[in-house]
């Protein structure tokens, strides 16, 4: 029962994926929706015999890196990941690190928000999609850069000290639970230990603090306009372990007034 619930699990995700979803070319016209098993063994690395065989419910029972190849191959979320590895009578192990790609449906909320500053940030802080404002809101965005390093490693009199200090509990307090959720990411492990040359890193990490996402304010010192008092809210993405930050002035303060106007000059640079 469980290897034929497999198999159908499979085959049902196969076909509700497009070519453009995995990156592949649309081609010709095909006969039956979704993906061809030919091409999900391809993404997947292995062989479309072995692939068809776990469709039909007579192949072995797959192991722990086939499932892991079949969570890319088929762009599963963590949900749907910890369901094949359940059908496959295996224990999930660790997400092999935090996703780091924007879904479809994010891109777009952004690309409806000309007027509204925003980013998007991985579970490790790196910045993985932005709006125009909030680029020249906060300097270049370009090159993925990551907010906690840019706090921690490179600081600079953009807020006040103690917004600065609440950012870096928030900050820390993320990094802790992507480190206990990712322990084999080595990028992620990478930048903790370049984080651990800030003795305020790791004062802060030592204390090991609890902070939620949420609403809070800020006041920051901009090059162009001058000081600005923002409010930042946070939208969760839970599928990927991702936030959308919202940057925005309160309705009709004279920061609100202030970013419609860099937005206006953003679309007529002239």
């Amino acid at each position: 029962m469980a290897r034929a619930e497999l198999g159908r699990f499979l085959r049902d995700r196969r076909e509700a994926l497009r070519p453009a979803d995995v990156g592949l070319p649309v081609g010709p016209r095909r006969r039956t929706p979704g993906l061809r098993r030919e091409e999900v063994a391809g993404l997947a690395c292995m062989s479309v015999e072995y692939y068809a065989r776990l469709e039909q419910a007579r192949g072995p029972q797959p192991s722990r890196r086939i499932l892991d190849a079949l969570t890319a191959a088929l762009r599963l979320d963590a949900a749907e990941r910890n369901h094949l590895f359940h059908l496959a009578g295996a224990a999930p192990a660790a997400p092999p690190g935090p996703p780091r790609r924007v879904r479809p449906y994010v891109a777009d909320l952004l690309r409806r928000l000309p007027d509204s500053a925003a980013v998007v940030t991985a579970a490790t802080y790196d910045v993985i999609a932005w709006t125009p404002l909030a680029e020249a809101l906060l300097g270049d965005l370009r090159g993925a850069p990551n907010l906690a390093r840019r706090r921690f490693l490179h600081p600079g009199p953009t807020t006040s000290s103690a917004e600065s200090e609440e950012f870096a509990h928030i900050a820390v307090a993320r990094l802790r639970a992507a480190a206990d959720r990712y322990p084999h990411d080595e990028r992620l492990a990478g930048l903790l230990r370049d984080l651990r040359a800030s003795d305020e890193f790791r004062g802060v990490w030592d204390l090991n603090p609890v902070r939620a996402p949420g609403h809070r304010s800020k006041t920051m010192e901009h090059p162009r306009l001058g000081p600005l008092r923002l409010d930042c809210d946070i939208l969760t993405v839970p599928d990927d372990d991702q936030q959308v930050v919202f940057i925005t002035g309160a309705p009709g303060s004279p920061s609100a007034r202030a970013l419609r106007d860099l937005a206006r000059r953003l679309r007529s640079p002239q």
